[in-house]
């Protein structure tokens, strides 16, 4: 599983410019099983993504396609939950 933190590099005028493209891409790797959760930062400085286990060069591709790829700089962490609370125990076989 994948944590794919996104910081904002433009002003939120740039960014909000490129929501609604965003939030179609988003609902596109929704519904192909890519994406688990995802949201803003507080304070909003950019947004947090939660992926399944996928290839890292097949995660790049799907990034790649993001409107905010303009906008923002992509820090990428995977790792493999090994303990999660019992309402989140699915996570561990992502």
């Amino acid at each position: 599983m994948f944590i794919v933190d996104l910081t904002y590099e433009e002003p939120l005028e740039k960014v909000e410019a490129l929501l609604d493209g965003h939030i179609a891409w988003l609902q596109k790797h929704y519904a192909a099983g890519d994406f688990v959760a995802s949201g803003r930062k507080v304070p909003r400085t950019g947004g947090i993504i939660l992926t399944k286990s996928l290839p890292r060069a097949e995660l790049d591709k799907i990034l790649e396609q993001d409107p905010f790829v303009a906008v923002a700089n992509y820090s990428i962490t995977e790792f493999v939950p090994s303990m999660t609370s019992e309402n989140l125990s699915a996570l561990k076989s992502l």
